[in-house]
């Protein structure tokens, strides 16, 4: 079964004009690993690589924080928490650039504005699609809603799994790392933080 008919290479990447530079770096990288970049199957890999790369760092070229730009004051008087748990995502490590796949659980205590839901996921993923190491992913994704909405708290946790541990060093599969930033009300108030956490599943 090739590739070609099943990896989704008809994106909005697709035709993207890929630097003879960048195209000889990553046929340099397959000869250092071992194998012959003229061969059939890897002709056509240097210029695919480079464009999966562009998009899987498209966050790049895009600004979180607009994702919040808008914001809604009607919402009846809601002053609960708003919470989005289970986003999926996946982002690549900074260290090996080994994919960092996992989920995603965002909360915040409005004030008088709230956005919509979707807008959250957005912000992560805005992040997520950089090199990246999970700590500051989730520090980022947390700063990014405290900036920007001014809610009394913001809290995210993140759970990943990294290919840099399970496919390689240590090899060690199924194992997860849970990274959390709680800010505002959500790391003041005990019982605050204790309702997010129970709430998020944590």
């Amino acid at each position: 079964m090739s590739c070609d008919s099943d990896c989704g290479d008809a994106g909005p990447m697709a035709k993207l004009p890929v630097p003879e530079d960048v195209q000889e770096a990553i046929r340099t990288l397959i000869r250092w690993s071992g194998d012959d970049p003229q061969r059939e199957g890897l002709i056509d890999t240097p210029a695919r690589v480079a464009r999966a790369w562009k998009e899987y760092c498209q966050g790049y070229d895009e600004d979180p924080a607009l994702h919040l730009a808008r914001q809604f004051e009607e919402v009846g008087g809601y002053d609960e928490l708003v919470l989005l748990k289970d986003i999926p995502f996946q982002s690549h490590c900074e260290h090996h650039m080994a994919p960092i796949t996992g989920k995603a659980a965002i909360a915040y205590m409005p004030k008088d504005k709230v956005v919509g839901i979707s807008k959250l996921a957005r912000v992560l993923h805005g992040f997520a699609q950089r090199l990246q190491i999970q700590e500051r992913l989730t520090a980022e994704v947390a700063q990014c809603i405290w900036d920007n909405l001014h809610p009394h708290g913001v809290a995210v946790v993140i759970e990943a799994q990294h290919g840099c541990m399970t496919g390689r060093g240590v090899k060690t599969p199924g194992v997860g790392m849970v990274t959390s930033r709680l800010m505002g009300c959500f790391l003041e108030d005990h019982r605050s933080r204790k309702e997010v956490l129970s709430l998020m599943g944590y």
